[in-house]
Order: structure tokens, then sequence, then C-alpha cells
């Protein structure tokens, strides 16, 4: 990447195939202009074809994590907002795990980007919130779809309809969020997860994130099936191991 998008997002190595992503607009709340959307894709490139990477970990630098698309930018009717909604619907289909490190505000597009990971840990003083209506628009990235399944629609009903932010500890209770912790235990409890999946074999670790994220997408017998089929392939493949009398 050049030295403009090195600005806007920082890449680093934080551990053996692990690579962390921070969004570094802090004065804008990390909002996505079209400079930081340059640098998120080059990054999820590198990510996705570069073998030595095998988990992400997605943060933005304080005060928040994201606030979503900088208005300045997009809020002309001409604006290329199917740019960034390009963007968060690819978080999903990586192919290869990313953990979202939430502190401060992940607000509408960056809630959506949070909701594309994994899953999500957050600091304290996280908040989340779907502002659409409030601005007057209709989320095209995914919130209709990805909030109910996460929070349950009822709960989803009330934070995409009030546009009011839930706090870390709602999140956490409504099952927004993985683990809640202290601003400065975030980063290094995200990396010890990731440190944790990155230890294991890559392509089981994907054929595994591909069972769950293709079995959400369908009927309990279709998810059966699809792990079915998965395992077959496994075993096909001669990648099964045993120790100690246990899969592996």
């Amino acid at each position: 990447m050049n030295a403009k998008l090195n600005d806007v997002l920082w890449r680093e190595e934080v551990g053996e195939g692990i690579l962390l992503l921070t969004m570094n607009r802090p004065a804008q709340r990390n909002a996505i202009d079209l400079v930081l959307l340059d640098a998120m894709n080059a990054a999820f490139d590198a990510f996705v074809q570069e073998d030595r990477w095998r988990v992400a970990v997605l943060t933005g630098t304080p005060p928040a994590f994201c606030a979503g698309l900088d208005l300045k930018t997009f809020s002309a009717p001409d604006a290329p907002r199917q740019s960034v909604t390009a963007l968060i619907q690819r978080v999903p289909h990586l192919g290869k795990p990313i953990i979202a490190a939430v502190g401060g505000a992940a607000y509408t597009g960056g809630l959506e980007l949070a909701l594309g990971c994994d899953f999500i840990l957050a600091s304290d003083d996280a908040r989340f919130a779907d502002t659409h209506a409030k601005i007057g628009a209709l989320s095209g990235s995914g919130m209709g779809s990805r909030l109910p399944r996460a929070v349950g629609a009822r709960f989803a009903r009330q934070m995409m309809l009030s546009c009011q932010p839930i706090d870390a500890a709602t999140a956490l209770r409504v099952g927004l969020v993985n683990e809640l912790l202290p601003a400065e235990q975030l980063l290094p409890r995200a990396v010890q997860i990731a440190e944790a999946i990155a230890a294991h074999d890559p392509a089981l670790i994907r054929m595994s994130k591909s069972v769950i994220d293709k079995g959400t997408e369908t009927t309990l017998a279709g998810a059966l099936e699809i792990e079915a089929e998965t395992l077959r392939r496994r075993k096909a493949e001669g990648a099964m191991s045993w120790s100690s009398g246990k899969p592996s």
C-alpha cells in the first residue's frame, strides 16, 4: 500500500500468522472514506491471498471502532456508496477467520462491519447502534439480515427502529458480543484467541468455518448435510488424524 493508505489503516503482524488491522482516522471516529475504503480492500486482498496469514483482528484507533460512512464523502446522491456495501459484504466471505475487537462506537456501517466478522469482542466502553432510519437511509449491507441473527428479531427491531445505542453490557447480554473486557485487555485477548485459532490446521479451520457459515443460512436438515458432506470431503483428502484415541 502507498503511504496514504498506510496512514489510515495500520497493518501489523502480532503473532505468527496473525494480521492486526487498525482503522486509523481517530478524528473522524474511523468513519470510512474513499482512502480507508481502498486501504481495507487492499488489506483484505493480502489477507486472503497470502498463505502466511491465518487469522485477522480488526479494530480501530480510539475513541471508536468505526462510525460508519464518512458523510462528507458519501452524502452526495452520486457518491459510490455501493463500494462500501461491497466492502462490508465481502468480510463474511474472506474464507479465513476475522475477529472484531470493538472499543468505543460501532455505529451503522461500523456495526455492519463488525457483524460481518466471525465474532466480536468488546471493551467496556463500546457502544453499538444502527442509525439508518435516523439519517433517512435503508441498509443494503446486511444490517436487516445479520443483526436479527445475532440478537434475535425483537431486539433487532428495537435497535433498527429506535436508532438508540446500546452499551457493551447490553450487547453482551443479547449475544451481539462474545466477551466484554477492560479496554486495556481488549487487543491482548483478541490476539490470544487468534493465536489459539492460528495454531490449528488452516485447511481444517476453513472447513469448520464454512460448515458454520453455510449451516446458519439453511435449515437444520440442510446444515447437517453440509456438515456430513464436509466430513466426507475431509476424509477423501486423507486429512483426518487421530491422537490419543480422539479425532483431531
